[in-house]
């Protein structure tokens, strides 16, 4: 009871961060209910980090948490929730990039705190399944199109017409969300909602109920949807004109002009709050604009569409065929899950010359189209194969095992090519460490490596002889080194002790660097002269003219280089 407690305490704590978070934000200054009530479930969408999740990230984690066999009004619990959310969170770090990576913790507290408040405020600690699913869907990111199909595909019958019990439900669920941040008064669940939505039609098909929620404007007590995602869109949509009311030189997110006032814009923040100045009032009617077009640009949009070049307006959606399977179904296998990193263009939009809506480079309408082009061709050759067979159309079941005998099949055939092809590796690998280590049986039924290997010997001696040749050389020129010197000390009739200064042509003595405390010179005649007699170490060491001693030093260094050269080579060869 006291861990319970604890946790509860805790839960509330969340609870009351988000909302003060949310109340830091001074929401309620704006004067237009359905800016307000957009502006805070985009917050709380953005806060909880829903809006990285896409709607058919969201469809794939219902099915792998097993929600799409469960009744609607099933109920699960807390703790269970709480595993689908982590599962959900877990599943978005994987496709986010490491540098934009989230609190996935903090992410599930703030998100089940607010779940739990928003349809559990009885406290029974269980939500129904079609709760959580209306939630989710509705609030997480992606497209307004695919979250109102996966809805559509939630309270349709088997036939594709839609069930107003089921879409009551619906009503009921989703209008919730605005009574949690406090804006449930004006958009409050009544009886008479679902006629207001749909005042004459009987029979609801998905282009029908398509074509009435996203409809300009959308029915009263939805009207907060679709505002929500144009916020979405425009958040970082620049405007490079200046605010009629606060002078700003440049605005961001929507832009607002006034019909009757000529040249009067005002940005969103002094539009939400009611600002008006000179002229223009607050009864007169304003535009709402998400993208900036340069006067050039609207001349030639305005002659584009006056000779007919471009349409004039453009369907909200696109027109889906109308199936009598689910789309939930047709769409999980058929349209693969948008990756994460363009989802988050609904917060990273370009800000000029944006269209409007501004659609990222995945919600293209050629893509779109695509889409929903592979859609109908899935359903048309389902339906075909269903007529042309003579027998009773296959179960769900069935079908299922079909493909999945077939595939397991065909992974057992790629495995026994990935074994052959894995043999014949090993055995080419083999024969190369084979070839390429050659024995002397080998060598012995290959003449040319039988030439090679004698002119390689022949060189090998040619070199020998070389080397001896030069080390007599070197010999017989220390021998003239040794007479030189004797003939030196004999001309200059002193001794090699004597000072230098005595000799008219002698220049200064060169001096010897000391190897005393562990120092090694690095070049002494020494070095140079190493093995010969000591009268030539004698005269280097005392005073022997300059000229003289450089050039006995040059040989001996061109002695020293040949030889190591010839080493080398040897070596090398």
């Amino acid at each position: 009871m006291i861990e319970e407690g604890s946790k509860r305490g805790k839960a509330m704590v969340e609870k009351r961060q988000l909302f003060m978070e949310m109340r830091a934000q001074n929401f309620d200054v704006i004067r237009l209910s359905t800016y307000r009530t957009a502006c805070k479930l985009r917050f709380v969408q953005k806060r909880c980090n829903l809006h990285l999740v896409d709607v058919w990230n969201m469809i794939e984690a219902f099915r792998d948490s097993g929600l799409n066999t469960l009744d609607h009004n099933a109920e699960i619990n807390v703790s269970r929730l709480e595993t689908i959310l982590s599962s959900i969170y877990y599943q978005l770090n994987k496709r986010l990039p490491t540098t934009h990576q989230i609190n996935v913790e903090q992410s599930i507290g703030l998100l089940l705190n607010f779940m739990v408040a928003t349809y559990d405020s009885e406290g029974h600690g269980k939500l129904t399944v079609f709760s959580m699913k209306s939630m989710l869907a509705t609030m997480c990111g992606g497209k307004i199109v695919d979250k109102l199909r996966y809805i559509f595909s939630q309270i349709s019958d088997s036939n594709g017409v839609m069930a107003f019990a089921k879409f009551d439900q619906f009503l009921r669920e989703v209008l919730k969300l605005p009574t949690a941040v406090f804006e449930g008064p004006s958009f409050g669940y009544t009886e008479h909602s679902v006629r207001t939505c749909f005042p004459q039609q009987k029979k609801i098909l998905l282009n029908t109920f398509l074509d009435i929620l996203m409809a300009d404007p959308p029915p009263q007590c939805l009207v907060w949807l679709p505002l929500m995602h144009r916020l979405a869109n425009v958040e970082n949509v620049f405007h490079p004109v200046e605010c009629s009311y606060c002078r700003s030189e440049s605005m961001m997110g929507f832009r607002y002009r006034c019909q009757q006032c000529h040249g009067y814009q005002l940005c969103q923040s002094c539009f939400w709050r009611g600002h008006a100045n000179g002229p223009h009032s607050n009864q007169h009617q304003m535009k709402e604009h998400s993208s900036w077009k340069s006067p050039a640009k609207k001349l030639s949009h305005a002659i584009s569409k006056s000779l007919g070049c471009v349409p004039i307006g453009e369907p909200p959606h696109p027109m889906f065929p109308e199936q009598s399977e689910k789309p939930q179904d047709t769409m999980a296998h058929t349209v693969q899950p948008k990756p994460v990193a363009n989802n988050m263009n609904n917060t990273m939009l370009m800000s000029s010359g944006a269209p409007t809506p501004t659609k990222s480079v995945l919600e293209s309408p050629s893509r779109l189209d695509e889409e929903h082009r592979l859609i109908a061709r899935y359903a048309a050759r389902l339906a075909a194969e269903a007529g042309n067979s003579t027998q009773c159309p296959p179960t769900d079941l069935s079908f299922n095992f079909d493909a999945n005998k077939q595939q397991r099949q065909l992974i057992a055939e790629l495995e026994n090519k990935n074994r052959e092809i894995l043999q014949e590796i090993q055995r080419l690998r083999l024969e190369h460490e084979q070839a390429s280590q050659p024995t002397p049986e080998k060598a012995q039924q290959n003449p040319t490596l039988l030439a090679e290997l004698r002119l390689l010997r022949h060189r090998k001696d040619e070199l020998e002889r070389r080397m001896s040749a030069l080390q007599e050389s070197r010999r017989e020129l220390m021998v003239q080194l040794e007479g030189l010197m004797r003939l030196l000390k004999t001309q200059t009739g002193g001794s090699p002790h004597s000072s230098p200064s005595h000799g008219a042509g002698c220049s200064m003595p060169m001096p010897i660097r000391s190897t005393s405390a562990g120092s090694t010179p690095t070049h002494t005649p020494q070095d140079c002269l190493a093995g010969v007699g000591g009268d030539v170490l004698e005269a280097f060491a005392h005073g022997v003219p300059r000229n003289l001693r450089n050039d006995l030093l040059v040989a001996a260094d061109s002695i020293t280089n040949t030889m190591s050269s010839l080493v080398k080579e040897l070596h090398s060869g």
